[in-house]
């Protein structure tokens, strides 16, 4: 809100402008309020946010996209026991270390996707050999998280 003090013919006058629309204006003159055209005013210009479109990359991976996220015993690299993500999200918690044992069904680690919560579970009896996901990374769907021996 703008305060002017105005003195029009020896009077003196408070007058505050509250809001300007096209060429209207709420004015305010020693606490009365009028609505006032003003010819000759320009709306000011709505800012627009601009879209701006990434291009399309092409996808480098060599193995179809059914490959990542079929169930787990039916991909090659369950055979080299790589537990991969899913989905796209932020792994939430670990809760393994290098080199622990671990046994068909054990909780691993969980992600967040969608505001939800997922458990990721061991697929087999093993040993983790590799942690390729930290608490806090963004993961997409098809990383490997955790490879077990």
């Amino acid at each position: 809100m703008k305060e002017y003090k105005i003195k029009i013919n020896g009077n003196e006058y408070a007058v505050s402008i509250s809001n300007v629309e096209d060429n209207t204006a709420l004015v305010n003159v020693n606490g009365t309020q009028y609505e006032v055209e003003v010819e000759g005013m320009a709306a000011p210009k709505a800012k627009t946010p601009r879209i701006v479109q990434q291009p399309a990359v092409a996808d480098t991976d060599s193995h179809p996209a059914t490959a990542r996220t079929a169930s787990p015993a039916s991909t090659a690299s369950v055979a080299a026991g790589n537990i991969k993500s899913p989905l796209p999200g932020v792994v939430l918690d670990v809760m393994v270390h290098v080199g622990d044992a671990v046994k068909t069904g054990q909780r691993l680690m969980i992600l967040e996707a969608m505001k939800m919560e997922n458990n990721i579970d061991s697929d087999r009896d093993g040993t983790v050999k590799e942690i390729k996901a930290r608490k806090g990374d963004s993961v997409l769907e098809g990383d490997i998280l955790i490879t077990i021996g």
